[in-house]
């Protein structure tokens, strides 16, 4: 057993995301939630520099799992509109718990 510190503790959960328009953006996992037989993410994007965080107007962003043949997890859009804002005020209130506390 080590004294050290494990500095990967404290690395943030990064997802590289790609637009419909190709654009890569890189995102900070903040949550996930299972729902019935469904797993969502929340995520915010991540910034290296935290002034540019700051100065970013961040929005929440929920994305749904999906499962291919192979079982290979993939992140997709949800395209309801009312499982969307449902899920993201799930996610908001347990945000919000979490961050109160």
């Amino acid at each position: 057993m080590s004294g050290k510190t494990n500095d990967m503790d404290m690395a943030a959960d990064l997802y590289t995301l790609v637009d419909e328009d190709g654009v890569e953006q890189q995102f900070e996992l903040l949550d996930t939630m299972d729902v019935g037989d469904d797993r969502y993410y929340a995520l915010v994007p991540y910034y290296a520099d935290p002034s540019k965080e700051l100065e970013a107007d961040t929005e929440l962003v929920v994305l749904k799992a999906e499962y291919d043949e192979n079982n290979d997890e993939s992140l997709v859009s949800i395209d309801d509109d009312d499982e969307y804002e449902r899920i993201g005020n799930m996610f908001l209130e347990r945000l919000n718990e979490t961050y109160e506390s």
